[in-house]
Formats: C-alpha cells, sequence, structure tokens
C-alpha cells in the first residue's frame, strides 16, 4: 500500500509516499481503507518531535512509528475475530493517536471508531474525530458546561474552536468567542452571540466575566482565566515556556483550570456523528488535499491561521492491494 513514511523529526519535507506493507489484523482490530485524512496540530507536533518531552512516547532520537497521521474516515475492509461492532463494508471514522493514518490502510481498535452518519462525506468526517473530541471533551467532560452558562472561546475559528463554538451554542450556552477580524462573521455564523476581534481588542486587557473559558489558541495567561472565568480549560499552548508558566501558576492555586490530551471513545464519536447527522453541527472545510500534498496539507495548518478544518482524499485507490 502507499503510505507517507518518516524516519527523522522534522517538518512535513521529511515526509516520504512509499509503498510500504499493509498492518497486519488481531482480534481486536480492524482494518480500515482510508478514503480521506484531516490535519491537526497535533501532526506537526509529532512530526517535529515537539515538544521535546514528548519523545519519551514517540522516540527519542528518532520516531518509532513509522508513518503518522491520526484521522481518518473510510471503509471497513476486515474485522478480527473479536470485533462485534462492524463487518466489512461499514462507512467508519476514527483516529489513531499513534499514528498510521496517512496511508491507504489503517488497522486500529474496534473502539476508537464509529460509524459514519448517512449522506455526510468521507472528508468531512475525517475533520471530526481529534478536533470534534478535543472540543466536545473540553466543553462538557472537563468543563462542565451547562445550559444558560457563559463561555468564552478563545480561538473559536480553528477546527478545534469552530466546533466548540457549535458544540456550546447546541448545548444552550451564552458564547462569547474570540478571533481575528477576518473571521467574525464566520464565527457569528457558527452561533457566536458576541465576537472579540483579537486585533481591534486585547484580550489580555478584557474585563469579561464568564463561567467558563476555554482557550483553544494557547495563549491565554494564567492571570487571563482567573481574571476573566469561574473555571477554564487549556487544549492548545503556543510554546513550551507559556504552557509551563500556566500549569506551574495552577499547581499553586486552587482556580479550576483543566489541561488535557482528548481521547478517542466510541461513545463520544457516535455522538458527534449523530449531532452532526441532525445537523446540530457542521464540519467546515477551508481546503482540501489530494493526498499525494499530506506535507502542504500539514504546513497550511502548521501557520495557525486555518479556518476550520483541512481535509486530504484518497480518491484514486486501484482496488484492495493486501
Amino acid at each position: 500500500m502507499k503510505a507517507f513514511t518518516k524516519t527523522i523529526y522534522g517538518g512535513p519535507e521529511v515526509l516520504r509516499l512509499e509503498d510500504v506493507p499493509t498492518p497486519g489484523l488481531s482480534e481486536d482490530r480492524i482494518l480500515v481503507r482510508v478514503m480521506a485524512n484531516s490535519a491537526n496540530p497535533a501532526d506537526w507536533h509529532i512530526l517535529r518531535g515537539k515538544p521535546f518531552f514528548a519523545r519519551f512516547a514517540f522516540g527519542l532520537f528518532k520516531p518509532k512509528d513509522k508513518i503518522p497521521g491520526a484521522d481518518f474516515a473510510g471503509i471497513v475492509e476486515r474485522v478480527g475475530t473479536q470485533v462485534t461492532r462492524f463487518k466489512a463494508g461499514d462507512k467508519v471514522f476514527g483516529e489513531s493517536l499513534k499514528g498510521g493514518a496517512f496511508a491507504e490502510y489503517v488497522g486500529v481498535a474496534e473502539k476508537a471508531c464509529a460509524r459514519m452518519p448517512e449522506g455526510i462525506s468521507f472528508a468531512e468526517m475525517a475533520c471530526v474525530p481529534i478536533a470534534g473530541l478535543t472540543a466536545m471533551q473540553a466543553l462538557l467532560t472537563h468543563g462542565k458546561l451547562k445550559e444558560g452558562e457563559s463561555v468564552l472561546i478563545n480561538g473559536s475559528s480553528g477546527g478545534v474552536g469552530h466546533f466548540a463554538v457549535q458544540i456550546a451554542r447546541a448545548q444552550g450556552a451564552h458564547v462569547t468567542a474570540v478571533c481575528s477580524a477576518k473571521n467574525r462573521a464566520f464565527v457569528q455564523s457558527l452561533g457566536a452571540g458576541r465576537v472579540i476581534a483579537y486585533d481591534e481588542e486585547d484580550i489580555h486587557a478584557h474585563r469579561g466575566r464568564y463561567q467558563l473559558v476555554l482557550d483553544t489558541h494557547g495563549n491565554l495567561t494564567f492571570d487571563d482565566y482567573k481574571r476573566m472565568g469561574e473555571r477554564g480549560v487549556m487544549t492548545g499552548f503556543t510554546g513550551m515556556g507559556h504552557m509551563m508558566s500556566v500549569l506551574l501558576r495552577r499547581a499553586v492555586s486552587n482556580f479550576p483550570l483543566a489541561q488535557f490530551t482528548a481521547e478517542a471513545n466510541q461513545q463520544d464519536l457516535e455522538t458527534l456523528a449523530a449531532w452532526i447527522q441532525d445537523r446540530k453541527i457542521k464540519v467546515h472545510i477551508e481546503k482540501t488535499y489530494p493526498y499525494q500534498e499530506i506535507p502542504a496539507a500539514i504546513r497550511h495548518i502548521e501557520a495557525l491561521r486555518t479556518q476550520g478544518k483541512v481535509a486530504m482524499v484518497w480518491d484514486d485507490h486501484e482496488g484492495p492491494q493486501i
């Protein structure tokens, strides 16, 4: 099968499109023929081996896992003998944080996938797993957002942010969104009741008060969280020094600030699929690349200016090559 591979840490230029063996199939896993991927900040962090401490998980001196990529949507090719929820031919979406998705086929655990809703494209559903799970778990699992509460969402026009605005609105929250002035209309269309343009107003001097502050961009300081929120959730970071500063301040404070990495589970993926089916949330794809340009797609999102998501499609399969 075709797959993008990496043998050293670096930027998108280290990726190579090669022919590699198709993944084997263990009893509790499924083999998926990949029809689409999406790019996430996690992809370029892992690709570059940054922050450095992440290399203790992904390989200290060189990457342990040859094939990168987490988000995918595709068609089940085969299932292991212990798999009960899927069969060959099912359309599924999911993620593998250990990588392997930037390939014609990916082998994943049954619990890391869910069935696609009817009438939604592979490209759209490939954009859901990491960003959608992060937004959902940030707001509901860690942020404990309730109907009628107010939430400030910093970084509201990006992959995680544009899902967070829609999920918060669907939960009956009052949403104030932070983005650039050029993205104001886009974020308002997602359901934000108020938009603060960071290039017109200094968010670090903003005096508004909210029951929850969610930072998907990662530039809010600990003092920003305390000044503006009753509680906070941090999902992104703009630099290792900044993140450590916030977390060290949190360690000596009683202010409730959560920081986490989203975990794939079937229940949350199925909930996201149902919301998309019911049109409670919608995937916005800024740009779609052919799979041959996966390195360019990663380079595009690394600029941190994406409106919504970036998708990559595998549309020239020549049939099963397994």
